[in-house]
């Protein structure tokens, strides 16, 4: 199989939409261009490519040559999604999107696609899956669930885990796996800050013993409490721990790229502070 290259720009069709929740819409596509991709991870990604309203050129027909210079400033930009599924052989996949309202590009994109509906887009990327026999942590909002459920979904034999995911409200629920050795945990925010009720029932678990593994991703403010949290007050070893900010409050997908390296300088030398390493 070739590898997967993130920066490739590929192609893909919409063939289903369907909502999972008041807030939740999965998308169902097809790309013969990931066919025979190696993707061997549970947090793979790709990047959507939205043309700026008023762009005269055809999308996604002219993407190739409009990417040659990405200085132009119709440029098309880029939105990150979790694959909740993919399937090299099919070249299927499935993403999901949070829909608030007419925010946004993503969102109002997915809500009103149709089968049939071509886009372009870079990827996939990933970087992590579960490890074996290890209890691992899951925690996310809906930005991070694909990927959790992806990865309760490849659960190794002799791995368990404990998963947490942050929604709007107890009815916000949606379909998830549940297998055998894992145990789910709904938090609702009722109308807290993002971030703020995920943060404290992870704070509050308690693993159990033997070795265990983190993947933590979601909104970047809960992403600084939690590190703070594995790497200062519980000494988990950084190479045990996926964890990183998907987005921030009050800030684009573009703002977020642009300033996510200081943000991350910030946390890395807080962190050393506090532990003198």
């Amino acid at each position: 199989m070739a590898p997967a290259k993130k920066r490739t720009l590929r192609h893909g069709t919409v063939t289903s939409r369907r909502w999972l929740s008041d807030e939740l819409i999965r998308l169902t596509v097809t790309s013969s261009d990931l066919i025979g991709l190696d993707v061997p991870y549970t947090d793979h990604y790709i990047k959507l490519l939205f043309p700026p309203a008023g762009a005269e050129y055809a999308w996604p027909d002219d993407a190739a040559e409009v990417l040659e210079d990405r200085t132009r400033p119709d440029a098309p930009v880029t939105r990150t999604y979790t694959l909740r599924r993919v399937d090299t052989e099919t070249g299927e996949a499935e993403i999901d999107f949070v829909i608030h309202g007419e925010e946004g590009l993503a969102g109002p994109w997915a809500r009103d696609a149709e089968p049939g509906d071509r886009f372009a887009f870079f990827g996939p990327g990933g970087a992590w899956a579960p490890p074996a026999g290890v209890h691992i942590v899951l925690a996310g909002d809906e930005s991070a669930a694909p990927a959790i459920a992806a990865a309760l979904d490849a659960l190794p034999a002799g791995t368990s885990a404990t998963a947490f995911i942050e929604i709007a409200h107890q009815r916000a629920r949606f379909e998830m796996p549940e297998p055998e050795d894992a145990t789910l945990h709904w938090v609702a925010r009722d109308g807290a800050t993002p971030g703020t009720a995920l943060a404290a029932a992870v704070r509050d678990f308690t693993p159990p013993a033997g070795e265990v593994a983190y993947f933590i991703h979601g909104v970047a403010e809960m992403i600084k409490d939690l590190r703070r949290f594995l790497f200062v007050e519980r000494k988990v070893e950084k190479s045990a721990a996926s964890i990183s900010g998907y987005w921030r409050l009050g800030m684009t997908e573009d703002e977020w790229q642009s300033s996510k390296r200081e943000f991350v300088a910030e946390m890395e030398a807080s962190e050393q502070a506090a532990t003198g390493s």
